[in-house]
């Protein structure tokens, strides 16, 4: 994980100030994952979900286990729940999404990252560089450039599936949620968005 994400999700969690359990889906067992946040540093109760292993890491515990189908937790049983790198390589990531929040309680947060997709990193330039390509004969290249956007590569884990927009973190991922936010970290884009569980 990049220090960047691993930044950013460290101030949502400080700035939230939980105070209960959290739940991490995607939990690994080393120093990298979320669950050694320091803003959780004092929490006694620090859980993680992992599909291809289990064990335990410092002063937490990785069950092993399918995201899509979260069984072994009741409803409502979690203060927070963190997920990054894992919806892309999700074949049926909106089954994980339904289970992130039916776990998490109600007024508790939810904290998501995947990677995004961004305008160009030079967009100040773009036109005089569209220009420059249309006077080498480059037309082809110049609207493919024009019509495209920036995201990250593709990076199997096993497999590599999906890439999110700004909207989909708004209007899927934390739909009928409060306080959402969403910010763009790095180039390519790495989107992390946040909001709090309210009653239905």
């Amino acid at each position: 994980m990049h220090p960047r994400v691993f930044d950013e999700f460290n101030k949502i969690c400080g700035v939230r100030n939980i105070q209960g359990d959290v739940l991490e889906v995607g939990a690994t067992l080393d120093d990298t994952t979320l669950l050694n946040l320091p803003a959780l540093r004092s929490l006694k109760r620090k859980v993680g979900i992992n599909k291809q292993s289990g064990g335990q890491h410092r002063d937490f515990l990785v069950l092993q286990g399918d995201a899509n189908l979260m069984s072994e937790f009741r409803n409502g049983e979690f203060d927070a729940v963190l997920c990054n790198a894992v919806l892309e390589h999700d074949p049926f990531f909106w089954r994980t999404l339904a289970e992130m929040r039916r776990v998490i309680r109600i007024g508790g947060l939810l904290v998501i990252g995947t990677p995004g997709f961004s305008v160009l990193p030079f967009e100040g330039r773009r036109h005089r560089l569209l220009r420059a390509l249309f006077r080498l004969g480059l037309g082809r290249e110049a609207r493919a450039i024009d019509h495209s956007t920036l995201t990250l590569r593709v990076h199997r884990y096993p497999a590599d599936y999906y890439r999110f927009s700004p909207d989909a973190f708004r209007e899927v991922f934390f739909q009928g949620m409060a306080d959402v936010a969403i910010t763009m970290v790095l180039t390519p884009p790495r989107l992390i968005g946040h909001g709090l569980r309210v009653a239905r």
